[in-house]
């Protein structure tokens, strides 16, 4: 905590100098190795994307998915009905919806998005992700979600990027730290969904653990860190582990 104080002698927080509001996030692609994730365009991406989570083996994927509309928050039965709850998330004003495809084909294997965009504050929320059977456990999926981080420190200065989910989702709650996410509590009785009650479990990042995080995916992501086959011969975690390690010396 800081130790500054104010002539009352109350404790205040640490100047942010030459601190102004950031941009918001613009349309443009993020391109990386395995993935490029681009803005959701419903008549581009809805088809593919309708037909890649057909072939996930059961709903487990959609049991803490909290979407808005609400209808994408659940297995898709109905092409048509899908493309459209998709254009109604896209055009909804705050948030920024994408879709992750493969960098070879650029086939939409999932979705993300940028929500809780907040520019006077300089945070922002990833969330609403969603990966089909094709991007679940690869490199991809992890790139996706540093490309968008580089985009909101490296690009456009945000000081705070935050990942929220439902306290009982194992899954989201380990690839939060794994990711390097800090979590900050529980926030009891958050939300109601789907009939039920969200407590919800909060992480973030901040801008002056950004460089370390950037170092470890980078080193996670060289070719130094792949074998014959494509895949890292080290994981996320045990390079951030090395990398903060090294830094602490």
């Amino acid at each position: 905590m800081s130790g500054r104080v104010n002539p009352l002698g109350q404790p205040i927080g640490d100047p942010v100098p030459g601190w102004s509001p950031r941009p918001r996030p613009p349309l443009t692609a993020m391109t990386g190795r395995w993935c490029d994730v681009v803005p959701l365009d419903p008549p581009r991406h809805g088809a593919a994307l309708f037909e890649e989570f057909r072939t996930a083996p059961d709903e487990a994927g959609w049991t803490y998915l909290m979407a808005s509309p609400p209808s994408l928050g659940e297995r898709p039965t109905d092409r048509d009905a899908y493309l459209a709850a998709l254009a109604d998330a896209v055009a909804a004003p705050d948030s920024i919806c994408w879709a992750i495809c493969g960098a070879a084909a650029g086939v939409p294997l999932g979705v993300a998005s940028y929500l809780r965009i907040d520019p006077v504050n300089g945070s922002i929320e990833v969330g609403s992700i969603h990966h089909g059977p094709r991007l679940q456990r690869t490199p991809a999926a992890t790139e996706a979600m540093y490309l968008m981080m580089a985009r909101a420190f490296d690009e456009l200065g945000y000081r705070r990027y935050e990942w929220k989910c439902d306290s009982r989702n194992g899954p989201s709650r380990a690839a939060a730290r794994r990711l390097g996410f800090t979590f900050e509590g529980i926030f009891r009785q958050a939300v109601v969904y789907k009939g039920r009650n969200r407590d919800t479990a909060w992480y973030s990042i901040l801008d002056t653990e950004w460089a370390s995080l950037r170092a470890a995916f980078e080193a996670w992501s060289s070719p130094d860190n792949l074998d014959d086959s494509g895949r890292q011969l080290t994981s996320l975690a045990a390079v951030r582990a090395d990398i903060g390690h090294l830094r602490q010396d």
